[in-house]
């Protein structure tokens, strides 16, 4: 019993360390040190206001961080706009186009998954090293290196 008990401590243990999930708001940063995985996901906010087409105080729900990577000290932004629609208005003509309904919602997570083939580290896909999520939107964003 005692056996099973320490394994399942260091089980969990081990979890604990090789995984590392942080909700960063506005300004706040998180960090990654050597994931082979990296998961940003926009918290699910719903709009502010429906009266207003294209205004919320939540910038409709769209989160946006920067990512910088110290493989070749290079920064991308990333954004995710699981609220925005980008499809086509003509379903509203009811067909008088001919034209059919395109487009669809934007996501709310986004994975990076390390890709160790990029020797110059030239790719957003270089995650190794030190990674640095800062969070520049509105809406909050959880992070989990794995």
């Amino acid at each position: 019993m005692k056996k099973v008990f320490a394994l399942t401590v260091m089980f969990v243990a081990g979890l604990a360390f090789s995984a590392n999930a942080a909700e960063i708001s506005n300004g706040q940063m998180a960090k990654c040190n050597d994931a082979k995985s990296i998961t940003l996901e926009a918290s699910q906010i719903a709009n502010a206001t429906a009266d207003k087409f294209g205004y919320t105080s939540n910038d409709r729900g769209t989160a946006s961080v920067n990512v910088w990577k110290s493989s070749n000290f290079t920064t991308v932004p990333v954004t995710m706009g699981q609220n925005d629609d980008n499809a086509s208005l003509n379903a509203t003509d009811h067909g008088k186009t001919g034209i059919p309904s395109r487009g669809g919602m934007g996501v709310s997570k986004v994975t990076l998954t390390s890709q160790p083939g990029f020797s110059r580290g030239d790719s957003i896909g270089d995650i190794s090293g030190l990674v640095k999520i800062t969070n520049t939107g509105a809406v909050p964003v959880t992070v989990i290196c794995n």
